[in-house]
């Protein structure tokens, strides 16, 4: 008899010996295999301990197993072939059309760090960049009495966040617009979200073929990553009231953007990947870097 903890396990060495990339919603081999066999059963994700006993018939280990064979082949990430992302325990549709969600943003607005710079006067939020729309989403769930705008240059992730927007029941709440950076938004906005293309050039060279599976645009931010931030900055406090802030996601590239904005004041905020990846900053503070010579 096969149990479903072997059949996790059984994946999770065939995954380490074939040397796919993760990073798209699990970082290890064990986490990307027990998601895949649990999914493919049609299990709970959130129970491996509860189904590990479990007897597996032979059709189904071989269902398994395919589905393994397939992550190893095609090197797609896991989140486009099983068509859905978990963020904060909220699950999102994601396909080619959109990046995977990973933004560690979503963290920040499940546990309230955000908070503190908000209130009474916050009424107008602005995802930029939304992709699958899946941080939109989740600002409306925190903050039931605001309202959302999702906005993004493409299209296509523009028709994903439309299914993750009506999945949720948030139509009446979380308007979708496309927009080249924040050119069709006139605002103006009491917070910004941000989880632009900020991999540098280097780096979008050297990415695995799971990275390579994902929309470009959704990625690449020029020589140095900042390209987009460069716009944004320069574009946001036009967009923003008297007491807003944005919150920007820079990834690994916070020696490029400190180079890029010597001048730029910012609150690093702590995630569970450290306290580099995400920042924020005030209107004031974008309005007195443009300012300085």
């Amino acid at each position: 008899m096969t149990t479903v903890f072997q059949l996790v396990e059984a994946a999770a060495a065939r995954l380490d010996a074939a040397g796919v990339a993760f990073g798209h919603g699990t970082a290890t081999a064990f986490d990307e295999a027990a998601w895949l066999v649990l999914w493919r059963l049609g299990l709970p994700l959130d129970d491996l301990d509860g189904a590990a006993g479990r007897a597996v018939t032979a059709e189904d280990a071989a269902r398994v197993a395919a589905l393994i064979e397939e992550r190893i082949a095609t090197r797609r990430p896991a989140a486009y072939l099983t068509q859905e992302a978990w963020l904060q325990g909220v699950p999102f549709y994601v396909d080619e059309r959109a990046i995977v969600p990973r933004s560690f943003i979503a963290e920040l607005l499940a546990d309230g760090t955000i908070d503190p710079w908000l209130g009474e006067h916050t009424r107008r939020v602005l995802d930029l960049c939304t992709g699958n729309g899946s941080l939109a989403v989740l600002a409306a769930m925190a903050w039931p009495e605001v309202e959302v705008d999702g906005a993004d240059i493409s299209g296509d992730a523009l028709a994903v966040a439309r299914i993750n927007v009506d999945r949720h029941g948030l139509q009446d709440r979380v308007r979708l617009h496309r927009s080249d950076g924040l050119a069709a938004l006139p605002g103006p906005y009491d917070l910004i979200l941000c989880n632009p293309p900020y991999v540098n050039a280097r780096s979008m060279a050297a990415l695995p073929a799971e990275y390579r599976a994902e929309p470009a645009l959704a990625l690449a931010g020029g020589e140095d990553g900042m390209d987009f931030v460069r716009r944004l900055l320069r574009d946001a406090p036009s967009r923003m009231r008297e007491h807003a802030v944005l919150v920007l996601e820079i990834g690994n590239e916070r020696a490029h953007f400190e180079a890029a904005f010597p001048a730029l004041p910012v609150f690093w905020l702590d995630t569970s990947s450290g306290d580099d990846q995400v920042l924020l900053a005030t209107r004031e503070a974008l309005q007195l870097a443009a300012a300085a010579p």
